[in-house]
């Protein structure tokens, strides 16, 4: 016995049981750039930096800006720990400063990273109507006083 199917009944047969008769394409992931630190050597886009005691007098400096050259639909932070004290718990923020002066903070956290261990922020989308300029890693001493030499390594993304 044979069975025939008019070409008209195909498409919803096809529909009704869940078979695709062409596949969507699919969305393209984002394609993301390493920005590139304000200070750095023009090679590398990644800092390394370490957390020292803090001063009375004067700054010492836990700030690191990353250089927005061009329109992004998002960016990403990268933390990974170089060393670190199993007790001690490190402050990191992240900010998206704008052209005109205004930023947002994008997260503030305490951590206490393992050592070679990773962690991604992100990723966060760029605000409407304003121009980032910037991208600001804020990693701060902890209150430990036994831990200090903490070292880390930083890098931010902008995606499209």
């Amino acid at each position: 016995m044979r069975f025939s199917i008019p070409s008209r009944q195909l498409l919803p047969l096809a529909l009704a049981l869940g078979l695709g008769l062409a596949q969507q394409p699919a969305t393209a992931a984002p394609t993301c750039t390493f920005l590139s630190p304000v200070g750095g050597d023009g090679v590398s886009p990644i800092v390394s930096k370490s957390v020292g005691r803090g001063k009375l007098i004067g700054k010492t400096n836990w700030n690191t800006d990353f250089f927005v050259t061009k329109p992004y639909t998002s960016y990403k932070f990268f933390f990974t720990a170089n060393s670190s004290d199993a007790k001690a718990q490190y402050p990191i923020e992240g900010y998206m400063k704008f052209s005109d002066g205004s930023n947002l903070q994008l997260f503030n956290t305490l951590m206490n990273p393992p050592l070679g261990t990773g962690k991604m922020f992100g990723p966060f989308p760029a605000v409407p109507g304003k121009q980032t300029s910037q991208m600001n890693f804020k990693v701060g001493a902890s209150n430990d006083p036994a831990a200090l030499g903490f070292s880390y390594r930083i890098s931010v993304q902008g995606c499209r």
